[in-house]
């Protein structure tokens, strides 16, 4: 029988305290999750690996879908200095491990996904575990979720090539977007601070992750 919960702290000891991540809030909850209840059965033996989870494999055209792996997401996390009062929105969250793992710092979480099957697990898992303060939404994750605007923390759960500026301005002010700029070797983790309606950036470390759809280049005319 696997035992998930040494499994849990051999995941937090190696990838999460190992990699600069300091916040003990951060610490706690990763070591409380069942990150197992968030992935697909198949994968539950494999739910603490240091790497990317599919979630949804690829399906009709549609790219394949990925929780993060547990060092990148806690730094992303820790980078965005959620406070016990925020109120944040987990773009992407997928099945929902990004949204547990907020709500215990948050006040209160919005969970946006478009995929209407990875979003009902995401509500089921998130209710089963009594978690309260989590708003499981589904539309298009590049339009944010304007209803509960405005947040004082946004993450995207997946690499971007850029951000939409509908997003930028779901933020309070001194509001802090937080996502992986670029793909593969040109990732990039930035931090977006609103400031007097306008977003400063702020380059943190390099990162690869997978890709989130919708969030694309748009392409440019050029003479």
């Amino acid at each position: 029988m696997t035992d998930f919960v040494e499994l849990r702290r051999g995941m937090v000891d190696s990838q999460v305290r190992a990699n600069d991540v300091t916040d003990h809030r951060i610490i706690a909850a990763m070591l409380e999750l069942p990150r197992e209840r968030f992935v697909p059965e198949q994968s539950k033996p494999f739910a603490y690996i240091d790497d990317d989870l599919v979630i949804r494999p690829a399906q009709e055209g549609e790219p394949a879908r990925y929780m993060m792996e547990p060092m990148i997401l806690s730094r992303l996390v820790q980078l965005a200095d959620v406070k016990a009062t925020d109120h944040v929105l987990d773009v992407g969250t997928g099945t929902g491990y990004s949204a547990a793992l907020l709500s215990r710092l948050a006040q209160q979480v919005v969970a946006l996904e478009e995929d209407a099957d990875l979003a009902r697990r995401a509500s089921t898992t998130l209710s089963d575990l009594d978690v309260d303060n989590v708003a499981v939404m589904q539309g298009p994750l590049v339009e944010g979720w304007e209803p509960e605007a405005k947040y004082d923390v946004i993450l995207l759960n997946g690499a971007v090539d850029e951000v939409p500026e509908t997003l930028i301005a779901q933020l309070k002010e001194d509001g802090r977007l937080v996502c992986v700029l670029g793909h593969g070797g040109a990732g990039r983790v930035t931090i977006f601070t609103n400031v007097g309606g306008v977003a400063g950036e702020r380059l943190a470390f390099n990162a690869a992750i997978p890709p989130l759809p919708g969030f694309e280049a748009k392409p440019r005319f050029v003479f």
